[in-house]
């Protein structure tokens, strides 16, 4: 797992460099690019810039596209994650160690700084710089957007904070986590089936797996938040259950939720098997998801 974690932070350092090297060409100043800079580079593991990676190499997509729409999918989650920490969803004041961006400035800053960077992760897919086709770009946006949009992380989003407080059945929590975390993990997958060329078929299965993928984080996410160390997660623990969070540990409890998610990781590992050694490092990654300290 050393050698895992050296190769995860060489995949978020060359994430950095080109995001870096993003805003020093842009020509137009800006008062927003400060904060936009602050959320974006608030010293995440790029874990899905990796996974975008680590598919590509399963498949021998070229090292420097992947780390392309890697960036292009580490800006959305970082807008995410801004308007996740606001007082009107879930009102967090530490994200990584750090302030989260509305107390570190303002609300209104925040919101457009978020917003920001979402529209900055497509103009990154539609740049002539991504050696690809315009009609491989097109569909690389629109998944994107399908995605991340009201039929994916933004109903997910909605459904996360509108079952607070509510007896919600492990269905819909797993459907709300899927669609939350596990939508953007979905286009992790697909947008390599898409460079390949692959049909709406294949398509589908690398999407299902990558989106099985995002479940797993979430899953992890939530163990974490229920036994780990503050220090150690960067924000406060134990907000979900003060919260009335819809969760498979609130739910069914800390043992058999962890069960439930050893079964998913066995299972994407299934799914993965015929792809022998060339997915050594997906798999590490998966494995990496799970084992964070919680």
């Amino acid at each position: 797992m050393k050698n895992f974690s050296k190769k995860l932070n060489i995949i978020a350092s060359d994430t950095n460099k080109y995001l870096k090297k993003f805003f020093l060409i842009q020509k137009n100043h800006s008062f927003l690019a400060k904060p936009v800079r602050y959320s974006l580079f608030s010293g995440g593991k790029r874990i899905r810039a990796a996974i975008i990676v680590n598919v590509g190499k399963m498949l021998g997509i070229n090292y420097k596209k992947l780390i392309v729409i890697g960036s292009a999918v580490e800006c959305m989650h970082s807008y995410s994650l801004i308007h996740d920490d606001l007082p009107a969803m879930d009102d967090d004041d530490f994200r990584r160690g750090k302030l989260t961006t509305h107390k570190k400035f303002n609300e209104f800053t925040a919101i457009l700084a978020g917003n920001s960077l979402l529209t900055i992760s497509f103009q990154i897919l539609s740049s002539n710089k991504l050696k690809l086709s315009d009609k491989t770009r097109n569909k690389l946006i629109q998944e994107l957007a399908y995605c991340t949009g009201y039929t994916g992380l933004g109903e997910g989003q909605y459904l996360d904070l509108t079952y607070e407080n509510k007896k919600v059945n492990k269905e819909k929590i797993i459907i709300m986590q899927k669609k939350k975390t596990g939508k953007l993990f979905g286009f992790c997958f697909e947008c390599i089936a898409i460079i390949k060329g692959f049909n709406l078929k294949k398509r589908k299965i690398f999407r299902e797996i990558g989106t099985n993928v995002g479940l797993l984080f979430q899953i992890a996410d939530d163990l974490i938040d229920h036994r780990g160390n503050e220090k150690i997660a960067g924000k406060p623990t134990k907000r979900d259950k003060k919260k009335g969070k819809a969760t498979l540990i609130n739910l069914i409890g800390y043992k058999k939720t962890l069960i439930f998610a050893r079964k998913l990781e066995k299972k994407i590992k299934n799914d993965l098997k015929k792809y022998g050694s060339k997915a050594a490092d997906l798999i590490q990654s998966i494995e990496f998801i799970l084992r964070r300290e919680f």
